[in-house]
């Protein structure tokens, strides 16, 4: 037989190629071998952030096209945190952004609280945002919530403070002679003729009919002179000393209890008619039991716990109080005003003294705290206290030494700038019927 050629045999069968591991799926159960150039993925969280800030410089909490607010730089803040994504800016309704209260122009806050779904990893989410924050803002910390949060729907109560000059409780304070101490402070104030050389001893210059008649009435103005003296310089000076003494205090708090309850607000703020039903606002608790001094200057702490305010509610309920308290206007004008077939205009309060305290969740957290973090600024009490003090308080206490907002407003206080103040002749405000909610 002939040999068989090698070359013409059949080729022998492959080496066995072993098969390749699974990458992605050795990726995914072995999390040692990921790529370390490779980012972590974080995940959204819905969570609830509760800060502080002082309102001055700013037009109110809510965004405002080519206006400065608060929320529009606490937006950039959290942007430049890395808590919203890049296509996620400036579109709120994005990362579900929702405020627990809205604060009006100048208006300060120590317990807001806004919620949203944002990025708090990796750690050190407080330090970076506090970092891109302006010194006149504070967060003290955040809360995970659940995903049906909403720091507007989920808030029971909201508690403002008022903090009002001793001063503007005093009938006879900046209503007449004092005027002349805004006039040599440059404060300008309506109705008061100022001419050069009026010294602090000039009272007739103020004390005639044409220029006193702008300031109060006949009733209000012989209070103004009870209690005036001469000093040793022939200068006119006042003496008594007004204190918020036990017997003013239980006055004024009858006064600020007329507005507990359930009542129609229309006169209370403005752009929401008599008929619309939101004017219906409840009133927890609204009472001036407490003082306090800031830079030696004393002020009387009013507190106002609601559901929910209108604009400028707080500061118009605060201007009607003062003027009964100044015996500008009856007691029986609360009871008026909160009517809702009488329209009347009632005084306004300045801003500065305003600023929110804290945001209630009770129902939310009697019902999750066994499973969630308790939404409240009891973690944060020391901290928010030293703010306010710092911040807010000094704010205050400067601003009416040097610009005198309060006590220039004082001056407003009267028949002529509101002749509502004053009942009609003959007529008894108490006659008026009052329509109850249905």
């Amino acid at each position: 037989m002939e040999a068989q050629n090698p070359a013409s045999s059949p080729p022998l069968p492959p080496p066995h190629e072993e098969q390749e591991p699974d990458l992605k799926r050795l990726k995914t159960s072995n999390p040692d071998n990921q790529d370390p150039d490779k980012k972590p993925r974080y995940k959204r969280r819905k969570i609830a952030i509760l800060f502080a800030y002082c309102g001055v410089g700013y037009q109110g909490m809510q965004k405002n096209p080519g206006a400065k607010t608060i929320e529009g730089d606490l937006e950039e803040a959290l942007y430049f945190s890395g808590a919203v994504p890049e296509n996620d800016r400036g579109c709120p309704k994005r990362f579900d952004f929702a405020r627990s209260a809205r604060t009006d122009k100048g208006v300060s806050a120590v317990g807001q609280v806004v919620s949203g779904k944002f990025y708090v990893d990796p750690p050190g989410f407080l330090q970076r945002l506090n970092d891109n924050l302006p010194p006149q803002f504070r967060v003290f910390g955040f809360k995970r919530v659940t995903a049906s949060f909403s720091a507007k729907k989920f808030c029971d109560r909201r508690r403002y403070v008022y903090l009002l000059p001793v001063f503007a409780l005093d009938p006879t304070s900046h209503e007449l002679l004092e005027c002349l101490e805004c006039w040599e402070k440059g404060w300008k104030v309506f109705g008061v003729q100022t001419h050069s050389g009026i010294t602090s001893n000039t009272f007739t210059a103020l004390g005639s009919d044409e220029n006193s008649s702008a300031i109060c009435d006949d009733n209000s103005r012989s209070d103004a002179v009870n209690g005036i003296g001469n000093g040793e310089d022939g200068s006119i000076v006042k003496n008594n000393v007004f204190c918020y003494d036990d017997e003013k205090r239980r006055r004024f708090n009858k006064i600020l209890k007329q507005y507990e309850g359930t009542h129609n607000f229309h006169n209370f703020t403005t752009r929401t008619k008599a008929a619309d039903p939101s004017a219906y606002r409840y009133i927890i608790s609204f009472h001036a039991n407490t003082t306090v001094t800031v830079d030696g200057r004393e002020f009387v702490k009013c507190e106002v716990v609601g559901q929910s305010f209108m604009l400028h509610q707080i500061r118009k309920m605060i201007g009607v109080a003062v003027a009964i308290m100044r015996n500008c206007a009856p007691e029986s004008l609360i009871e008026t005003a909160l009517q809702q077939d009488v329209r009347i205009t009632v005084p306004t309060a300045p801003e500065v003294g305003l600023y929110l305290d804290e945001c209630f969740f009770s129902s939310y957290n009697q019902k999750w705290g066994n499973t969630h973090e308790e939404v409240s600024m009891k973690a944060y009490a020391d901290e928010a206290e030293e703010f306010k003090l710092k911040h807010i308080y000094s704010h205050i206490a400067s601003t009416e030494h040097k610009e005198g907002a309060v006590a220039v407003w004082l001056h407003s206080l009267n028949h002529r700038s509101y002749p509502d103040l004053a009942p009609a002749e003959n007529t008894e405000v108490n006659e008026v019927p009052i329509t109850k909610p249905k």
